[in-house]
């Protein structure tokens, strides 16, 4: 029950700090720039309060502390997904009242997230023998692979952590996608009983649900760099501890094909000169091609639960 517990307590924490957190950004006119790059139908948003990730941060350590008994891989998982929502928060900070249009310098922000991706990774190692055998996917079983384990590890959250955050481009996006993926960990969790992890799941799977209730469009905050970095971590995190990194591509789908579309763009353009898609990420391809914004969004959370539901049965 304590997984429910948690899930329940998440959703009621963030729904219930909405009000009050919401009308705090707007009054220190934390308001989200919106570039003049990308779609012309997003210029209407410039001002909506970000940093909105506090929103579904903030319960977590309540949550473990009150139904995870403590436990010392809660508690990792939930500092590795704090430390990156304090890149995200220093970034946006950065941005919104410092006015530095592209936040922290890139090579900040990644020495930030190496640093933290080698801490837990090495707690994973040595205190929750996550670098045991590895679960393939197509019923394939284990592999023993521990020698990867560091620097795949590192990868694996470095990787998911930046592909959520070019997800969030649309209202409600990343924070249903994330909803649905982390479904997975969760029952992870509680049939390989795994309680803390499925603890967390549950709890942040809660509180996103009770974010959305402000971020679905027409959004009321964003989540900002604050919320979307914590995310890819918390993916990363869990696939870390359930040593399911090497089926992460396929839970994470939709962050996948997010993430290959820029790099896609990019090399097109720079050998081509042409551009593959009307704009990347891919979510902005299907925007400029006449989608509503409320169509891309429900065809991409179809697509995020598709992976989920994917990797399990292929498992």
């Amino acid at each position: 029950m304590n997984v429910v517990y948690a899930g329940l307590l998440g959703f009621v924490v963030a729904f219930g700090l909405g009000p009050i957190v919401i009308p705090v950004l707007h009054r220190l006119k934390f308001g989200q720039m919106v570039r003049d790059v990308g779609p012309q139908s997003h210029l209407k948003k410039q001002g909506t309060p970000t940093m909105g990730g506090l929103l579904f941060l903030l319960p977590l350590p309540l949550a473990v502390l009150l139904f995870a008994d403590n436990n010392l891989e809660a508690w990792a998982l939930v500092t590795l997904i704090w430390s990156y929502g304090m890149i995200g928060l220093a970034d946006d900070l950065l941005k919104v009242v410092f006015k530095r249009p592209l936040g922290l310098k890139a090579r900040e922000k990644l020495l930030f997230q190496i640093l933290f991706a080698v801490a837990f990774t090495w707690l994973a190692a040595q205190r929750f023998h996550a670098d045991g055998p590895y679960v393939l996917p197509f019923h394939w079983g284990t592999v023993a692979l521990p020698w990867i384990f560091g620097p795949l590890s590192v990868l694996a959250i470095l990787g998911s952590g930046n592909a959520v955050n070019l997800t969030d481009g649309l209202d409600g996006l990343a924070a249903g996608a994330v909803t649905l993926t982390m479904a997975f960990f969760a029952f992870w969790g509680v049939v390989h009983h795994q309680m803390a992890l499925a603890v967390v799941s549950t709890a942040l799977i809660g509180s996103l649900i009770g974010f959305l209730r402000y971020n679905i469009h027409p959004a009321r905050v964003f989540m900002g760099d604050t919320g979307s970095l914590a995310l890819g971590a918390a993916l990363a995190g869990s696939a870390i501890v359930s040593r399911t990194t090497l089926i992460l591509p396929i839970i994470g789908l939709l962050f996948v094909l997010e993430t290959l579309s820029v790099i896609i763009q990019v090399l097109s353009f720079r050998l081509t000169g042409k551009r593959v898609f009307r704009m990347s990420p891919l979510h902005h391809h299907f925007e400029l091609g006449g989608w509503p914004e409320e169509r891309v969004v429900a065809v991409f959370w179809l697509i995020a639960a598709i992976g989920a539901w994917l990797a399990w049965w292929w498992m």
